[in-house]
């Protein structure tokens, strides 16, 4: 399977969708304070697959076709990366303000350099650490308004993102290797239809509820179509001709949208260390978006394998 990048450069499409995704929280806080988590992700999960059955066939065939590593890949990114990850994230919110949940990615670089050098042969060079150190020190500022003095709460809030995290970074590089061979759409659609039934299966063991009111219904409705199917089309887009490694740290847009939004829209209030860490966040990024431009960008990627 040819594991180069398809096409120029598309780390700045990966960053926009995720700065839709920080806008999650608009949508999710609300609902997180009326249901439980299990039943948020499951609506989430079914009515984006009802938006996609036309799809669903093609999507079908796709995994049919695919690579046995490849179908594993589908497996762990819809079950693992999307459902289970999803209900840790909005579980999250019960415990922490309505930014810490959104800014603890900052494990994902770590994960994601790992999972991306055992799995698809990707390399960082040195100078990477240059970007990734201050972005993993400025989402921790960003992350607790006292960074050396942490409540129980707290703590609990950030396992269950970091928990999220590790997921979605494993769920970046699979989704960098299924998307050489498979089309952005294809990807999207089995991600979702495969996180479906994952999704009942979570729902069923907690025993949550699955009917929610009218009134529930719409923000379900805004949060599945624009932050979720949206937001993850474009990333699978980007992601096809972005590194794994790279586009993990474009992923920082995440918390900085939701830190913005936190403050201005939804009453929380950051720390002067949080503010700091903020910069440092903006800056690694679009430090590293420069970079990569350069005839020497700090990630490489694999060569082809022979068939």
């Amino acid at each position: 399977m040819d594991r180069r990048e398809t096409g120029p450069d598309r780390t700045w499409l990966v960053a926009i969708a995720a700065a839709l995704w920080g806008t999650d929280a608009l949508l999710r806080q609300p609902l997180a304070g009326q249901l439980p988590a299990a039943t948020i992700v499951f609506w989430e999960h079914l009515l984006i697959v009802v938006v996609l059955v036309p799809f669903l066939p093609a999507a079908v065939q796709a995994f049919r076709a695919a690579t046995p590593k490849a179908r594993v890949a589908f497996l762990v990114i819809g079950a693992g990366s999307s459902a289970i990850a999803t209900a840790l994230f909005t579980a999250a919110f019960k415990y922490g303000d309505p930014i810490t949940p959104l800014v603890l990615q900052k494990l994902q670089p770590l994960v994601a350099v790992i999972a991306a050098a055992v799995l698809i042969g990707e390399r960082v060079r040195r100078s990477y650490w240059l970007f990734a150190i201050p972005a993993l020190a400025g989402a921790w500022l960003m992350a607790f308004a006292n960074p050396f003095s942490v409540a129980p709460s707290a703590v609990t809030s950030a396992l269950l993102a970091v928990g999220a995290a590790v997921l979605w970074a494993v769920g970046t590089v699979l989704g960098r290797l299924v998307s050489v061979e498979t089309s952005s759409r294809d990807v999207t659609v089995l991600r979702f239809a495969i996180g479906l039934p994952a999704a009942a299966i979570v729902l069923g063991v907690q025993g949550a509820p699955v009917a929610v009111t009218i009134a529930q219904f719409g923000p379900l409705v805004l949060l599945a179509l624009i932050p979720g199917l949206l937001g993850l089309a474009l990333y699978y887009v980007g992601l096809r001709s972005t590194a794994a490694a790279r586009a993990t740290l474009a992923e920082m847009a995440f918390p900085v949208t939701a830190a913005l939004i936190g403050v201005t829209l939804l009453g929380a209030h950051l720390s002067w260390s949080q503010w700091v860490g903020l910069g440092v966040v903006v800056a690694s990024v679009t430090a590293l978006g420069l970079r990569e431009r350069s005839t020497k960008p700090v990630v490489q990627v694999a060569e082809p394998v022979a068939p």
